[in-house]
């Protein structure tokens, strides 16, 4: 049993050694081993903050990318809603230009049937007229074989000619 049992002298050089040790633990390894444990804290702390700011910048840029996105949208149906007007516009105008071209069109050809029709209608006249000149030549000539009917013609434009002065 004295093998379980220590004797005082190694229980008081045991403990010295344990003070000692403890005391140079103390001094020189337990600040060494804190200042890692801190900076590994530090670290770590620094670590989780970079990912937490990491995280905000993440979803700030989703948000940004998502505002973007819906401002895009909206440019986009604007810029259809423009080119919609604009492709109504440019109907609407080439409708009236189209419009305006079939209404002088439509002139120009009233125009011209118009002058065709006064043509045609001098053309009938002058027609008209040369047959009735034609048709009165062979009257007088007829009336004037006849030495009777010529002097009748002679006093009858006499009379008229005396009337008139």
């Amino acid at each position: 049993m004295e093998l379980f049992t220590p004797d005082f002298g190694l229980i008081f050089w045991m403990f010295l050694a344990f003070a000692v040790l403890f005391l140079l633990l103390w001094k020189f390894a337990w600040p060494a081993i804190m200042k890692g444990v801190d900076s590994r804290a530090e670290l770590i702390d620094k670590g989780v903050l970079y990912a937490r700011e990491a995280k905000e910048q993440l979803d700030s840029a989703k948000q940004q990318a998502e505002q973007f996105e819906a401002e895009a949208r909206t440019r986009q149906a604007e810029i259809l809603r423009e080119a919609d007007k604009m492709k109504s516009q440019i109907i609407d105008q080439a409708r009236s230009e189209a419009a305006q071209e079939a209404k002088k069109e439509m002139e120009a050809a009233k125009a011209a049937i118009e002058q065709a029709r006064k043509e045609a209608q001098q053309s009938f006249r002058d027609e008209v007229s040369a047959a009735a000149l034609e048709i009165a030549t062979q009257v007088v000539r007829g009336q004037l074989a006849n030495p009777q009917a010529q002097q009748k013609l002679v006093d009858n434009i006499l009379d008229q000619i005396e009337t008139a002065n």
